[in-house]
């Protein structure tokens, strides 16, 4: 049986950052896993296992990019349809501020307050 030697393959070295650039690059022009594996000579899993390393040492959060958009909750606790008052129920909602913090708070609460709240959350 005869082989034949192609050249030598060499294990290549990437660091945190060039993992994050590739791994933020998925979804970018809705580019999917697989393109971006090929764009940069890897395999699809790779990248996955690259996006779990990289959450777990904090570099990378799924939320990475997200975009949150302001929004007015009812402060009068009453929706109207067809003239039929109904109680609007409060429900928990999750803010994540853009340092990293998250706050978990009621919708009912007093948008006064709430801006209070982040305002020292950011600050400390």
């Amino acid at each position: 049986m005869r082989g034949e030697i192609l050249g030598f393959e060499r294990r290549r070295r990437w660091s945190d950052e060039e993992k994050l650039g590739i791994v933020i690059a998925v979804g970018v022009d809705d580019a999917t896993v697989m393109q971006v594996a090929q764009r940069h000579e890897i395999t699809w899993q790779q990248i996955y296992a690259w996006r779990h390393d990289l959450k777990n040492k904090g570099l990378w959060s799924p939320d990475a990019g997200a975009l949150f958009l302001p929004f007015d909750i009812p402060t009068h606790g009453v929706i109207a349809i067809a003239d039929t008052p109904i109680i609007a129920a409060s429900m928990a909602v999750e803010l994540r501020l853009r340092n990293g913090r998250s706050l978990h708070f009621d919708s009912s609460m007093a948008a006064v307050a709430l801006t209070q709240l982040i305002r020292a959350v950011e600050a400390a």
